[in-house]
């Protein structure tokens, strides 16, 4: 009988060892597979979060180049001052401040930004150019609270000329190329270097605009870049677009649709993200705005598939 208990006992304890064994190895592999895909899921929150600060700066740029001494023909952007009465040999410099919250309530902006054009340019017209400088600008997102501080300098091309104020009116699409190189600072101090090389053509009408955006640029092997450099982590990485990703005004000029790969070959790692999911992880319709994109990640033999809230 004590025989019989002493099995029992022993066999129990097995069990128990065994089951403590493989839960620890699932925490662990679940441990792991996160540890692999963090700096990936940051790369791709940084990406989307600059790319719309500095794409609200550009589109108030827009605006006040559609316009004679600054005075935009939609009117300014909302709690930005622009100064246009420096004029030293042919170039003309806007020089704009930003205090408050933009037009769509979305993004609080402080700091300043510059926009050189030649006086003889005139931005209606096809293969127009102007030189954007970014001079420590904050841009919070309002509902997160996450800011980044943007320095750096863009050339901004009006590849076949047109005005966006003229969409719907005549005009059925105007396109931009932008070029340039920009640092990012973000909230824990942490900063990120990248050279971009983005196209972005727009439809619809003032207060619809759709924009449809691609890349063009190449290093070292890889194609249809649109922004490359060095991520926080000190990492460098390169993105490109695989299926045009496409902004909605209506939306807060968040992305609604499209496919980015991210890939950092120096750890192999890489990160395909495809925008437009709503909040139970479901593709959105129609003109539904969404909240989510999906990360699909690997590391070397290790994968998996994580949806990420737009920041």
């Amino acid at each position: 009988m004590k025989t019989k208990m002493i099995i029992r006992q022993a066999l129990i304890l097995t069990i128990v060892s065994v089951l403590s064994i493989s839960s620890g190895c699932k925490k662990e592999s679940k441990k792991e597979d996160n540890t692999d895909s963090n700096s990936m899921q940051q790369l791709s929150k940084d990406e989307v979060a600059v790319e719309n600060a500095t794409g609200d700066v550009l589109n108030d740029a827009n605006k006040i180049l559609s316009g004679a001494s600054g005075k935009s023909l939609e009117g300014l952007p909302c709690n930005v001052t622009v100064d246009s009465s420096s004029i030293v040999g042919d170039t003309i410099t806007y020089a704009v401040t930003f205090n408050g919250l933009n037009c769509a309530g979305n993004l609080l902006r402080v700091g300043n930004a510059t926009i050189k054009k030649n006086v003889n340019t005139h931005w209606i017209d096809a293969g127009a150019t102007v030189i954007v400088n970014y001079i420590n600008l904050k841009v919070t997102k309002v509902a997160s609270g996450k800011f980044i501080i943007l320095n750096g300098k863009k050339t901004f091309e009006n590849v076949n000329g047109g005005l966006l104020v003229q969409l719907g009116s005549g005009v059925t699409s105007v396109t931009h190329k932008i070029t340039g190189a920009v640092q990012a600072t973000f909230e824990d101090n942490t900063t990120r270097t990248w050279n971009i090389t983005r196209q972005r053509t727009f439809t619809g009408t003032i207060g619809q605009l759709v924009v449809t955006e691609d890349g063009f640029g190449s290093a070292d092997g890889f194609n249809n870049l649109i922004v490359w450099g060095t991520n926080r982590h000190g990492e460098a990485f390169y993105t490109r677009i695989t299926v045009s990703v496409v902004y909605r005004q209506t939306c807060g000029w968040d992305p609604v649709s499209g496919t980015v790969i991210h890939e950092i070959p120096g750890d192999s790692k890489s990160a395909t993200i495809t925008f437009g999911y709503d909040d139970s992880n479901h593709l959105v319709t129609g003109t539904e705005c969404p909240t989510r994109y999906k990360v699909d990640w690997q590391k070397g033999t290790h994968s998996g598939t994580i949806y990420l809230q737009l920041p």
